[in-house]
């Protein structure tokens, strides 16, 4: 007897990773993916972290054709306020879409998986690593061979050459970044903007902004493109 497949949140940064996992969610017949989850700076109107302008953002959801749900955040955001916005976010989800499965996709950092499961499990919410402990070389090829597209937003200054802040995430990059840093950037090094995958209807013209440094991060500020504005 067949049964219907689970529906599932996918926590969506809005970079490489995130558009992979749900690529990859989509060749399962167990789960459908009912939706996307991110976290927004508040005062900037970013995706936290990696920058991305809200619009960006949206338009990313519309390419997959799933909802946005967004948790706005404060900035600073103490760790137990954090909790309370991802909760009052997930519970409205289960109300909305019967989802009781969060799906993520990190690679290998198990503290972050131990916080991430520690802090569902109390919420009743289910987690999903679909892509966990695929080696990052070959998995980062196989997104630039499968047509995954990417610009990096943001490097730590740190542990990544800057100047790759603004550069598309390609085969010519891959094969420029440093044998210390991460191909997928799991540790941190570079985050992304995925404007193009399989998943996507379209790709999303994008242009490359100004550049900024802030407290060791160069971040390269994305525009929709000038004829899509």
């Amino acid at each position: 007897m067949s049964t219907s497949p689970r529906p599932v949140l996918l926590s969506w940064s809005s970079g490489k990773d995130s558009a992979w996992c749900l690529h990859h969610l989509r060749t399962r017949h167990d789960v459908e993916v009912v939706g996307l989850l991110t976290t927004i700076d508040r005062p900037a109107n970013r995706v936290a972290m990696h920058a991305v302008r809200r619009e960006l953002l949206q338009r990313q959801a519309e390419a997959v054709g799933l909802p946005l749900l967004t948790v706005d955040l404060p900035w600073p955001c103490p760790n137990v306020e954090y909790e309370r916005l991802m909760g009052e976010a997930l519970a409205k989800a289960s109300t909305r879409y019967e989802v009781d499965t969060v799906a993520f996709g990190d690679l290998y950092l198990e503290d972050i998986r131990d916080y991430r499961e520690q802090q569902l499990s109390r919420l009743g919410v289910a987690t999903l690593f679909p892509l966990w402990r695929q080696p990052t070389a070959s998995l980062a090829r196989q997104m630039v061979a499968g047509g995954l597209r990417a610009v990096i937003t943001c490097v730590d200054s740190k542990r990544c050459p800057s100047d790759l802040a603004g550069r598309e995430f390609d085969q010519a990059l891959l094969e420029a970044l440093p044998p210390d840093v991460d191909p997928c950037g799991e540790n941190g090094e570079f985050h992304t903007f995925a404007f193009d995958s399989p998943e996507f209807a379209s790709p999303i013209g994008v242009e490359v902004g100004n550049r900024t440094e802030r407290d060791g991060f160069v971040f390269a500020d994305l525009l929709p493109a000038t004829d899509e504005r």
